[in-house]
């Protein structure tokens, strides 16, 4: 039997262990040298494919490999790039099959989101389209939660885990001091449509009165009058408020409450900032003190608070993407399936690609509360065991000790790609 190569790449917005499935792809591969050659990772998503900077993992000290699982942010590198339709540019498609033949790829093993399972999609049309074999697996992740079919996303558990503990922490802050400073704190999270993350700061809140008071969800229209009325009474009861609100908070006309008129790269809008706006409304009606922050890159870079949960389910879908690949399976997505709440238990299962691409999964209405300003018991029971475990990096000089590849490239034989051809 030939063995052919692989090639892995990591798109869309990173997250504390998307690094983990990177290392259950390479280690799997290893499994399986009849099949399995070397695994190719893309510098940069899969723009590394188009412009053949490929990575030869193989060169990696195993120990680094092992590493990964340790260590976040993209470590070959992330884009956001999406490819057009074959009908719209054939020329990028036909690049890719230059470069899979140049370099013996026949697998095919792309990791993010909504908008990269499209892109999965699309590479895995590729054998009927323009006659070249390639196996195509999805490879989950998201820090937003919001695919399709999969219990939860990759990613999810590791932030979730850090803004409940963010705004734990400083609602202690802001309670020590709402006597004569800062009456009311507003957190700023990600989620433009799906009020995942900003739901899983209700975790933090128990018998102690302590974490967000007000949580304000995509999902649910901004109500200014009701927002500012639990304010004032929260205030005047505890003596401060927490907030956190998601970026993707919309008046009920749908306008983003942050929407600065720029659009990304994938023709998203791109928000400038929810939580100064709503700090401005509430000083402008309660005259309040108020102090805001926004978690940004922090909270999807933050792999020092990881879930052990969110850990290795990212490695297990890794690993599984290879083994359904070598199974003969193509075009699918491998996923988690939640077989039991208490104790919290899961399988890997599949979901085929073109249901997957494309499509949000947005929090259920039965897990947001009715007044639209916190989280439900049934909500609090799904997220509670995505964050439980710790898996805590290792630690040198006080500083987590995380690694940096070498990322030897392969030799490039083919000329360089310019995309207006």
């Amino acid at each position: 039997m030939t063995a052919y190569n692989a090639f892995y790449a990591q798109s869309g917005g990173v997250t504390p262990v998307i690094n983990a499935s990177a290392a259950g792809v390479i280690q799997t591969a290893a499994n399986y040298p009849d099949k399995i050659n070397k695994v190719y990772a893309g510098q940069d998503g899969i723009l590394g494919a188009l412009t053949e900077n490929l990575i030869d993992t193989s060169l990696e000290n195993p120990a680094d490999v092992e590493a990964l699982k340790y260590t976040p942010s993209g470590a070959f590198g992330s884009c956001r790039y999406k490819l057009k339709s074959i009908e719209e540019h054939r020329a990028q498609y036909e690049r890719l099959i230059e470069v899979f033949k140049a370099h013996d790829i026949r697998y095919f093993f792309y990791n993010g989101g909504g908008d990269s399972q499209d892109t999965s999609h699309k590479v895995s049309q590729l054998s009927a389209s323009l006659g070249y074999p390639i196996t195509c697996i999805g490879v989950p992740k998201t820090i937003d939660n919001d695919l399709p079919f999969t219990d939860c996303s990759p990613g999810f558990g590791s932030v979730a885990k850090y803004v409940a503990v963010s705004i734990l922490e400083a609602s202690m802050d802001v309670e020590s001091m709402c006597s004569t400073s800062t009456k009311v704190f507003v957190m700023e999270v990600m989620g433009r449509h799906a009020g995942w993350i900003a739901a899983a700061s209700g975790l933090a809140i128990d018998e102690r009165g302590l974490g967000p008071d007000v949580i304000l969800f995509p999902e649910v229209n901004f109500d200014q009058a009701a927002f500012l009325g639990l304010v004032q009474d929260t205030v005047a009861q505890k003596g401060f408020c927490s907030i956190v609100v998601s970026e993707g908070v919309k008046y009920p006309d749908g306008r983003f409450l942050a929407d600065s008129g720029v659009k990304d790269a994938f023709g998203h809008a791109q928000l400038g900032g929810v939580a100064p706006v709503v700090t401005d409304i509430i000083k402008q009606n309660l005259e309040l003190k108020c102090h805001w922050a926004v978690c940004d890159y922090l909270q999807r870079a933050a792999r020092h608070i990881g879930s052990r949960t969110d850990m290795e389910q990212a490695y297990a879908l890794g690993k599984a993407a290879v083994d359904y690949a070598m199974a003969g399976e193509n075009a699918i997505m491998p996923i988690i399936v939640r077989t039991s709440d208490e104790p919290y238990q899961w399988e890997i299962g599949k979901a085929e690609l073109d249901k997957v691409a494309n499509i949000e999964e947005k929090m259920p209405a039965d897990y947001i509360r009715q007044d639209g300003f916190g989280i439900t018991d049934a909500c609090r029971t799904y997220l509670a065991p995505l964050i439980s475990g710790e898996s805590y990096p290792p630690y040198h000089n006080g500083i987590p000790d995380y690694v940096r590849l070498q990322k030897i490239k392969v030799p490039k034989t083919l000329p360089e790609f310019n995309e207006t051809d």
